[in-house]
């Protein structure tokens, strides 16, 4: 049964790991999908494996944000669902993290999703559902990766706050906080097999998630069957938090 039938999804960082698999879930249940990335190949690569529309948008960049809402609003009209997905992750000591650092991570994960939100507001339909792509990271307290650990805090608040304004318009806003999951990212910060062996052993299911168990919890937030939940922020981590 195809539970989002005639809805309209945005996905950042559509074009790997969580917002991949999420798109492919939302699709596979009726919506119709656009998917944005901040590397032009990637996002059209994966726009043609999905069967779903691709636009380049860096999530960092406010401008980008703007074009990419005038291009849904031209093309779609308004929107039923909001995955503010697209993150980076960068570890130092606080002792030793480099400003430039600082402002990248926070301004993709925390001003970027922020002004994304924001953004998109106008074009949400009643009814829409929002969800924020948050992490363990902003409970467990991570050592090194306290920039990370606070863009995620931070985003928490938010959603907080605005399920409190959207409430009026019967817009959700919810966050999802995956732990340890088998993606790209988990690559690009030097995941080798003592460092995964660290991570499930924090784990007490003992092993990392999948892309597409989060992907499911997104989807059943994102339809009506979740059409009183709001504020609330659902872990996915196998246990790590506890």
């Amino acid at each position: 049964m195809k539970n989002l039938k005639g809805k309209i999804a945005v996905i950042t960082g559509g074009n790997s790991g969580i917002g991949y698999a999420t798109a492919r879930e939302l699709k596979e249940q009726g919506a119709e999908v656009i998917i944005t990335g901040r590397r032009k190949e990637a996002v059209e690569k994966a726009a043609l494996e999905l069967q779903v529309t691709g636009q380049v948008a860096d999530q960092s960049s406010l401008n980008d944000i703007d074009t990419l809402v005038t291009e849904v609003t031209s093309q779609f009209g308004k929107i039923d669902i909001l995955l503010v997905n697209a993150g980076v992750t960068k570890f130092s000591t606080i002792e030793l993290m480099p400003e430039a650092t600082f402002d990248e991570v926070m301004n993709v994960n925390f001003k970027g999703a922020y002004f994304t939100l924001s953004r998109f507001i106008p074009i949400l339909n009643e009814n829409a559902s929002v969800i924020l792509l948050s992490s363990t990271s902003a409970h467990i307290s991570p050592p090194q990766g306290s920039v990370y650990a606070a863009s995620k805090a931070a985003l928490n608040a938010v959603m907080k706050i605005a399920s409190v304004e959207l409430a009026p318009r019967k817009i959700r806003v919810n966050a999802v906080s995956p732990g340890p999951v088998a993606t790209e990212i988990l690559g690009k910060i030097g995941l080798n097999q003592a460092l995964e062996d660290h991570l499930v052993a924090s784990i007490p299911l003992g092993r990392l998630g999948q892309p597409e168990e989060v992907a499911r919890l997104i989807t059943f937030l994102s339809g009506d069957d979740a059409a009183f939940i709001t504020g609330s922020e659902y872990f996915v981590d196998g246990g790590q938090s506890i």
